[in-house]
């Protein structure tokens, strides 16, 4: 067990969790925000991952955050190397006196680190890529669901994404890897709980501001300028849908709708995979995202 005690910001997209986080940080006065966002690690993936680093000024004041652009836009992180760079972000955090927060959505980032999960770096595994290669992403997420070790299916929504996570399952099953190494670290679990409805009007107020005020279209163009439609496609979602927009396979029109539709489904999935953290024995306190940011940030100290 490590000394110093972690406090977790989770939520679904569009919960408001991140603003909570920075407020929080400033209310602390000496704390720092560790992102669990599996995009926001790439740099220029910035309007699609929602990095609003606006966010972590507050009352002019810079709230320090790590692993926000740390990786090039085309690398493809994998969760063993998000544990390495969260681990000595938190050292790093720390050895200075500071409070640490680990705050994101990606569920399984937040439960490996919780759980104490030990990954491994993951060969490829060209004859099983091979052999999957024309299967469709329901039958991909079948196959995944079929193994018991931990996995991620909250952001499996390609083909190139579910491939990886069922070499990444099967190279467990075939060397019996083990799974309890990291120091499990004591941590305040709170989550930013926001009813559907609210979510799915934020959720679509948010994605017509990105398009139609900050320039989504052309953060994808200028990212296809350097890495290629299959490794933009492989980040999902925003990426995914305006990939096949800005390369002429849907219009704008078939491009929105489908993406939102997809964004939904993706918050949906979040919440499931949050409920299964509660039942693999993560206790979670679920406070109200819709009040006031002085009564949420009372509600946490209440906690702490």
């Amino acid at each position: 067990m490590l000394n110093s005690r972690l406090i977790t910001l989770l939520g679904p997209t569009a919960s408001g969790k991140t603003t909570l986080a920075a407020h929080l940080a400033a209310r602390l006065g000496n704390a720092e925000i560790i992102s669990a966002d599996s995009r926001q690690l790439y740099r220029g993936m910035d309007v699609g991952t929602g990095k609003d680093l606006a966010d972590y000024i507050v009352d002019g004041h810079r709230i320090p955050y790590h692993l926000i652009d740390v990786a090039e836009a085309g690398e493809q992180w994998n969760l063993f190397q998000y544990q390495q760079a969260l681990w000595n972000a938190y050292r790093d955090i720390v050895s200075r006196g500071a409070q640490p927060i680990l705050c994101g959505g990606t569920g399984l980032y937040i439960e490996s680190v919780l759980k104490g999960y030990k990954m491994v770096a993951v060969p490829e595994n060209p004859s099983l890529r091979a052999s999957l290669a024309d299967r469709s992403l329901s039958e991909l997420t079948e196959i995944l669901s079929g193994y018991k070790t931990l996995h991620n299916t909250t952001d499996v929504d390609t083909t190139k994404r579910a491939i990886r996570a069922i070499e990444i399952q099967e190279y467990y099953r075939q060397h019996h890897v083990e799974e309890r190494d990291f120091p499990c670290v004591e941590s305040l679990t709170v989550g930013v709980n926001i009813d559907r409805d609210l979510r799915r009007t934020r959720i679509t107020e948010r994605l017509h501001r990105r398009l139609e005020e900050e320039d989504m279209v052309g953060e994808v163009r200028r990212l296809l300028e350097t890495v290629s439609p299959a490794n933009l496609i492989y980040y999902g979602l925003e990426y995914k849908y305006l990939t096949l927009y800005c390369t002429g396979q849907l219009t704008y029109d078939e491009m929105v709708r489908q993406l939102e539709i997809a964004i939904h489904q993706f918050a949906k999935r979040q919440m499931t995979w949050f409920r299964g953290m509660e039942r693999r024995g993560i206790a979670i306190h679920w406070i109200d995202g819709t009040l006031p940011m002085d009564q949420k940030i009372e509600a946490i100290l209440q906690l702490m």
